[in-house]
């Protein structure tokens, strides 16, 4: 599906002063375990490993085997589970967590997962990565019908389908409610008696399951991401595949799948940015293929320069990959500072300007009269990108080449990545030229899409049917966006009224 035209709007150039954050946000992180002593403290510690896909709240629930406890708040996993006492209140041997960044609904505490609620069969909390697609139409029928939203996330229209299902038993009632949602979504669901985790049939999204101990001491995880497993010390099974519904209980895991079956649109940004480095999906290591991705970039866009500067941290294996392909030395030419956190100054206008100098720096010797050819993972409003050039330049570099690990982004994401709307993407509304002018670099180029897949081990797109979904470079989108169509023909039928 190709999304209709959206008309530009923001800024002249699309570009904003205080640029320190201009970048597609991650989606959200879950992480649950079975059958282990030290249920929560895992959680958190999986949490605490997949802080990078979401850093606005985190929430751990756990079951003693007859009550369910949760703790739940805004901030880092540290900030909230660092606290021995926390971790006691939650006892059990089974527990679930969830990383959040806001995709849809504010950033308040009643937006925060996992989610709760007691039903005729017991407890269920849930947990959900992704974005539904439909969740506005179905928001307003389960309204209609009488069920009461406690919050305004797309997460929880699962609950409320759940709750309204004529099914007798939870798995037969999850699955009624997924046939009814259409999106992106991994989904982890803990009731009192199974742990249950589901992709949605395009496998959009990543979910994983592992495993720790043998016989009766078994315990299994589900993850968003390797790392997760690395950290608890769990060792990886399999990936949870697209449509399948895997449950957990103290039989062992059975696997049911209620889809029809569909080909695989893993999304492809995972591979260029949102994973952690150390984190193997869809079994191909991440920090692997960013440098693959890189050394395609290199043979695509080839430019003379002096030396090759990663912009930190996700620029990284990219710029290895440029370098060694290329042959032109590899420099830590920007230093990142890692403590930044939340910005601390009020960006007034007279300090406005030095928004990106609070996350890098610039490493003079490394840039000095030389030709740099800088490496990053993306371009969306084009922000951070015009500072560092700024940045390079004043620290003396001869040229400032711009390097992207990604094609240019030209349309925003509905499944769960917050982006920006169409109409304040720099791709969406200049050409490559024009964006280098505005970055003020003496040159800028992306890497193909055709060569984003070749460096993935594909012969390339090629105008055949893509293997992952890479909408925000096509804007071919592969799951419906009902709630989009609906308000598009709202508003034309309100202008066709008013002529």
């Amino acid at each position: 599906m190709t999304l209709p035209t959206q008309a530009p709007d923001g800024d002249s150039q699309g570009l904003d002063d205080w640029g320190h954050d201009d970048k597609m946000h991650e989606e959200c992180g879950v992480f649950g375990v079975w059958n282990h002593a030290d249920a929560a403290a895992l959680t958190a510690l999986g949490l605490h490993a997949l802080q990078h896909r979401g850093q606005e709240a985190t929430g751990i629930v756990s079951h003693d085997g007859q009550h369910f406890h949760t703790h739940r708040g805004l901030g880092l996993v540290g900030e909230n589970f660092g606290d021995a006492r926390v971790i006691a209140s939650l006892p059990g041997m089974r527990a679930m967590g969830h990383n959040r960044y806001a995709t849809t609904g504010a950033t308040l505490l009643r937006n925060v997962q996992p989610l709760y609620a007691d039903f005729e069969f017991g407890g269920l909390a849930v947990g959900h990565n992704g974005n539904l697609t439909n969740a506005t139409t179905l928001r307003r029928a389960l309204v209609r019908r009488g069920c009461l939203f406690q919050s305004t996330t797309d997460s929880e229209v699962f609950i409320h389908l759940i709750a309204i299902s004529l099914y007798s038993n939870v798995v037969d009632r999850l699955i009624d409610a997924l046939k009814q949602v259409v999106g992106a979504y991994s989904l982890i669901a803990l009731t009192d008696s199974a742990l249950m985790g589901v992709r949605d049939p395009l496998g959009v999204r990543p979910l994983i399951l592992g495993r720790m101990g043998e016989g009766a001491q078994t315990s299994w995880v589900l993850a968003s991401e390797t790392c997760a497993l690395d950290i608890v010390g769990a060792e990886f099974v399999r990936d949870v595949e697209p449509g399948e519904i895997v449950i957990i209980n103290d039989q062992g895991v059975h696997s049911i799948k209620p889809f029809t079956r569909a080909a695989s649109r893993f999304c492809v940004f995972e591979y260029i940015y949102f994973a952690r480095p150390d984190s193997v999906v869809e079994g191909m290591p991440v920090y692997e293929a960013r440098k693959r991705i890189g050394a395609e970039l290199a043979r695509e866009s080839h430019v003379d320069a002096d030396v090759i500067v990663p912009v930190p941290d996700s620029g990284v294996p990219a710029a290895m990959g440029y370098a060694h392909e290329s042959g032109i030395p590899f420099e830590l030419g920007i230093i990142r500072n890692h403590y930044v956190g939340r910005t601390f100054i009020e960006p007034t206008d007279n300090i406005r300007h030095l928004g990106v100098k609070l996350k890098h720096s610039a490493n003079k010797p490394m840039l000095q009269g030389r030709r740099v050819v800088l490496v990053d993972d993306s371009i969306v409003r084009g922000t951070t990108s015009r500072k560092i050039v700024e940045m390079v330049r004043a620290a003396g570099a001869a040229e400032v080449h711009m390097r992207i690990s990604s094609p240019p982004t030209t349309h925003s994401c509905f499944y769960g990545i917050d982006t920006p709307e169409r109409g304040k993407l720099l791709a969406a509304r200049h050409s490559v030229e024009e964006m280098a002018a505005l970055i003020g670099a003496d040159s800028l180029a992306f890497i193909s899409q055709d060569g984003l897949y070749r460096a993935l081990g594909h012969a390339g797109r090629d105008g055949k049917a893509p293997q992952y979904c890479d909408a925000c470079f096509t804007g071919e989108y592969p799951v419906p966006l009902t709630d989009m169509v609906a308000k598009e023909n709202l508003q034309l039928s309100l202008l066709a009224e008013t002529r």
